[in-house]
């Protein structure tokens, strides 16, 4: 009569990692699918073996190159974990084992603990077993190939490599002690079963805890993936610390593929207007080519609203931009609220953190003081030298003025100046133009419509894509 409902929670529990290993391993399992195992699997049981890996195989893959690695990882997970050794007394008669026992006590001291364990009949605990994979190095093992490396590792953390000396050394005790020769071939036969069992023992101990580096592995990323995908206004502090460690990984990605693109751009282009001219002597003929100085790296004027609840993505948009300083040719950084101040020194000086907190200082908060209208008049008056045809002007802000006139003229001049106007924008588009009590409507809306490109950024994930386009678009 088949098993219904769910099976015991051991093997509940065991199901979840080896979902958790299959989606680790890359293979799309829905949590309508693994519910659709989880009542399968119960049905129909563990009795039999070939039953219960159909019932997975059915409800959990999907797609032809799914089943390979359902079939390397299924072993891993629900192996039977090897044989248990065999006991003295099912292979010895009494009084080989009083002969066996009375050699072991002899040579106390002289033998590994794993041979008298072979010898006695005593399988190693859970705890050893984790110890010998410990001390093999299975904190390291993420895939299934590296099965037979950490089984043969373990086995060498065991002393198995020295097993055979200690073996001939107890068997030429046992013929001192006048063991007959069948004696002596029974206790041969009986440590070598209980060696065999050993080795699918350690088999099958490394294919588990090589499983659960998997799983925990898959379980890393999707938390990593979801941290990313955490809007920046309700991030926790214990979130937003552990965003800061990603941040740097996420740089270096942006960085390799910055440096890709720049390598691929190289190329020379000749400059037709410096040939002819060059070669006026020689009536035009160019016997001397001259070739464009391509500038690959771009420049970046960034502007940044300091108030207090831009504060979380200000952090980091600009610890990206300082991880990314080196795929940079120049960059200058203002700040904005009731009035703007140029803080590049402060970020050219310091650390991201230390700078951060040194100009949030020159920007004291003021209820309602956001006025971006007001600061455009100011960069325009005194920091124009900031932009050239090469600059991307970068506006990271809710784009609220709390009333203010938007000085949609003086931000036109500005996209005249430079190369493109960018900006990015915390909030939500279906956000961008709404009503917020006490700083009014947005104004995002009118200032999109002179922008070149325009992105949300609400978490680290939108963040991280809009700043990899700052390097894709020249």
């Amino acid at each position: 009569m088949p098993a219904c409902g769910s099976l015991w929670p051991a093997m509940d529990d065991r199901i979840v990692q080896f979902i958790a290993g299959l989606r680790a391993a890359g293979v799309r399992v829905s949590l309508a699918e693994s519910a659709d195992a989880m009542r399968a699997t119960g049905f129909i049981g563990v009795l039999n073996r070939a039953a219960f890996k159909n019932a997975l195989r059915t409800t959990l893959i999907k797609e032809h190159k799914d089943e390979i690695i359902f079939d390397k990882l299924f072993p891993l997970y629900f192996g039977a974990g090897g044989p248990p050794f065999i006991p003295p007394e099912e292979a010895l008669s009494e009084d080989q084992r009083k002969m066996l026992e009375a050699a072991l006590r002899a040579l106390a001291g002289e033998l590994s603990r794993l041979l008298e364990m072979l010898a006695r009949g005593q399988n190693p605990t859970p705890e050893q077993m984790q110890q010998w994979a410990r001390q093999a190095g299975a904190n390291r093992m993420r895939r299934p190939e590296q099965q037979s490396w950490l089984t043969r590792e373990m086995l060498r953390q065991m002393g198995l490599e020295d097993l055979v000396e200690q073996i001939e050394r107890l068997m030429e005790q046992l013929r001192q002690m006048g063991m007959t020769p069948e004696g002596q071939q029974a206790v041969w036969q009986l440590l070598a079963a209980n060696r065999e069992a050993l080795l699918q023992q350690a088999q099958q101990f490394a294919g588990q805890q090589i499983a659960e580096q998997m799983a925990g592995q898959g379980r890393e990323r999707v938390d990593e993936q979801a941290l990313m995908q955490t809007p920046f206004s309700e991030l926790t502090q214990t979130e937003a610390r552990q965003l800061r460690h990603l941040v740097t990984r996420l740089a270096a990605k942006l960085r390799s593929r910055a440096a890709l693109r720049q390598k691929k751009g190289s190329g020379k282009t000749l400059d037709a207007k410096t040939t002819l001219r060059a070669n006026l002597r020689t009536a035009g003929v160019p016997f001397d080519l001259h070739f464009k100085k391509r500038h690959l790296k771009p420049k970046f004027a960034l502007v940044c609203d300091m108030s207090e609840s831009m504060h979380t993505v200000i952090e980091f948009m600009l610890r990206l931009m300082y991880e990314m300083q080196d795929q940079v040719g120049k960059a200058r950084s203002f700040g904005f609220y009731d009035h703007l101040e140029e803080v590049s020194e402060e970020f050219h000086q310091n650390l991201p953190d230390a700078a951060i907190a040194l100009a949030r200082h020159r920007f004291p908060h003021v209820p309602y003081g956001t006025d971006l209208g007001h600061c455009l008049g100011v960069f325009h008056a005194n920091h124009l030298d900031a932009l050239d045809r090469r600059t991307t002007l970068i506006f990271l802000g809710d784009a609220r003025n709390n009333e203010n006139p938007p000085r949609l003229e003086l931000f036109e001049q500005l996209k005249r100046r430079a190369r493109r106007v960018v900006w990015f924008n915390p909030e939500p588009r279906w956000q961008w133009g709404q009503w917020d009590p006490g700083s009014g409507s947005s104004d995002m809306l009118k200032y999109a419509a002179l922008c070149d490109a325009t992105h949300p950024v609400s978490n680290l994930a939108e963040l991280a894509d809009a700043v990899d386009k700052l390097f894709t678009t020249r």
